[in-house]
């Protein structure tokens, strides 16, 4: 009978996990995805002990992993062997280096993990993505139903989103407190809202609207003066079970909790975008949007850096290189644009 797990094997992972979590400071989402990469290897190599790991086997693994197929029936992807390998790759040289194991593994036989050059520019490619803009975005908040409280949440939600560029994650944690509306303003205090790295800081409204602000405005001042909640409930609270009309349970009014994770705005945004008639675009994108749009609005480099700053960016490249990338589109505008004036 095949063994499914290997007692020395799991008492080593479950230190490389603490490793990643507290010394490398990396997510929850991170270090699943290195637990799935290692899981795989384990389960190709029958769970036997790391202490007998030996450069071939990462050979073999390797061309086994190039000709699997997933769900669709098609070849796992550049991208997919990359990322699992390349979790190996880093799981190995820390292994290397771990008491009694030394002996067994050198830093050097991680280095067979690698995929080809070739492979790997395939999988680490930027690619162009689709991005909506601040039209379409006003154009599925306009369209959003406003009869109920929920549907008035969503509704400024989505426009809070587009107002302060906040993550997901940020906006399901966001208390009442947190909103500065005499300065205009999102405090993004890590101590209590779910930011990236639980980093600090304050995002500004974006310019992108009178109208987009109101909608913020409005709700915050119906959840204080009509509802009459208080500065530690949630800004876009989570609904309440209740018996409605159909005498169901359904979601007919607000609780006075959070969501406990982002995966509710992920689907107010795809039920709002169909509803619009366009594409579905993640909340995420929206961060994308406002890059672009920065690039455009700003005029010196002080300027773009507050911009970043405004998006949680330390660094300007971040925002430049994971968000400002010039659409194929807007590229032909400009090229076109530049042989039109100065030839």
């Amino acid at each position: 009978m095949m063994r499914k797990h290997n007692p020395a094997n799991e008492r080593i992972k479950r230190e490389y996990f603490v490793y990643l979590k507290e010394a490398k400071r990396q997510s929850e989402a991170s270090v699943d995805a290195a637990a799935a990469a290692i899981a795989r290897f384990e389960g190709y190599a029958r769970h036997r002990d790391f202490k007998a790991f030996h450069f071939e086997q990462a050979v073999a693994f390797k061309q086994a992993l190039a000709r699997e197929r997933g769900a669709t029936d098609k070849l796992l992807s550049k991208a997919t062997l990359y990322g699992t390998l390349s979790h190996l790759k880093r799981f190995f040289q820390w292994l290397a280096g771990q008491s009694g194991y030394r002996s067994k593994i050198t830093y050097s036989d991680a280095d067979y993990f690698n995929i080809s050059e070739k492979d790997a520019r395939i999988a680490t490619a930027r690619r162009s993505r689709p991005v909506p803009t601040i039209e379409q975005i006003k154009h599925v908040i306009a369209r959003m139903p406003t009869t109920t409280d929920i549907e008035r949440r969503n509704r400024a939600l989505v426009a809070f989103i587009l107002l302060t560029g906040a993550r997901d994650s940020a906006v399901a944690s966001a208390k009442l407190k947190h909103l500065d509306l005499v300065s205009g303003a999102f405090i993004q205090d890590a101590r209590e809202v779910k930011t990236k790295y639980s980093k600090t800081f304050t995002s500004t409204f974006f310019p992108v609207g009178d109208d987009i602000r109101q909608i913020v405005v409005e709700w915050a001042e119906h959840l204080r003066t009509k509802k009459l909640w208080g500065m530690d409930d949630p800004l876009f609270p989570k609904p309440a079970m209740s018996i409605g009309a159909s005498q169901k349970f359904e979601h007919v009014q607000l609780s006075r909790e959070h969501w406990s994770n982002a995966s509710p705005i992920r689907a107010i945004f795809k039920q709002a975008f169909a509803l619009a008639g366009l594409p579905y675009y993640q909340p995420h994108s929206i961060r994308h949007t406002l890059a672009q749009l920065g690039e455009r609005l700003c005029r010196t480099p002080e300027e773009f850096k507050a911009w970043s700053q405004n998006l949680g960016h330390e660094g300007v490249l971040t925002t430049l290189f994971s968000y400002g990338a010039v659409s194929d589109g807007r590229q032909r505008e400009i090229i076109k644009g530049i042989g039109a004036s100065r030839i």
